[in-house]
């Protein structure tokens, strides 16, 4: 199956999905730990995440994919929503909250 098509499948198959440097247990990167405690303190249980640093052909498939250049890669209902600076807005004018309840990913 084609890096596209795979990430596709994640992206769709998951309320949340997160491309991030390391795990939610243990975010290597600080960027990725402000999302998921973002994702945390709104209660969100259900992340998916990919760590991009155990797999070469996703950490570049997923800048393509979503024709964003870094990561954090934040996805809700299968929607592209952006990177730490857009989600920390989104969560700051309750926009993020407003998203995840209508998707019932709580």
């Amino acid at each position: 199956m084609d890096i596209q098509e795979v990430i596709k499948q994640q992206v769709t198959s998951h309320p949340v999905v997160v491309y991030m440097k390391g795990t939610p247990q243990f975010p290597q990167c600080g960027f990725s730990g402000n999302v998921i405690r973002i994702l945390n303190s709104l209660g969100v249980k259900d992340i998916f995440s990919v760590n991009i640093l155990q797999d070469d052909e996703i950490r570049k498939g997923i800048i393509e994919y979503a024709n964003w250049p870094t990561v954090p890669q934040v996805y809700i209902g299968g929607e592209f929503i952006g990177g730490s600076d857009i989600t920390t807005e989104m969560y700051q004018s309750g926009e993020l909250k407003e998203m995840l309840s209508k998707l019932g990913s709580k």
